[in-house]
């Protein structure tokens, strides 16, 4: 299994979160690839202990190097610093 994090501001209007709604400010992604190709993104405030799974985000990779370009892409649309 094979994991990426990086940092990213999410302002105004920020990020949905399964577990506690909308969360804004200096944040987290972790992106995770489980055995059956099933890449998992996950966020948190940055420093945090706890991961909050990002709304919608999961999906089944068609070929698990796609990893890296897919977690680019999301931390990429991620952050808005601005909103």
């Amino acid at each position: 299994m094979r994991e990426y994090s990086s940092p990213f501001h999410a302002g105004p209007g920020g990020v949905m979160t399964d577990e506690v709604g909308v969360i804004t400010g200096d944040l987290e992604l972790r992106t995770v690839v489980t055995g059956d190709g099933v890449l998992v993104a996950k966020v948190r405030y940055a420093g945090a202990d706890e991961w909050y799974r990002l709304r919608g985000g999961s999906c089944r990779l068609a070929d698990q190097r796609d990893h890296a370009a897919v977690h680019s892409l999301l931390q990429n649309v991620l952050n808005r610093p601005a909103g």
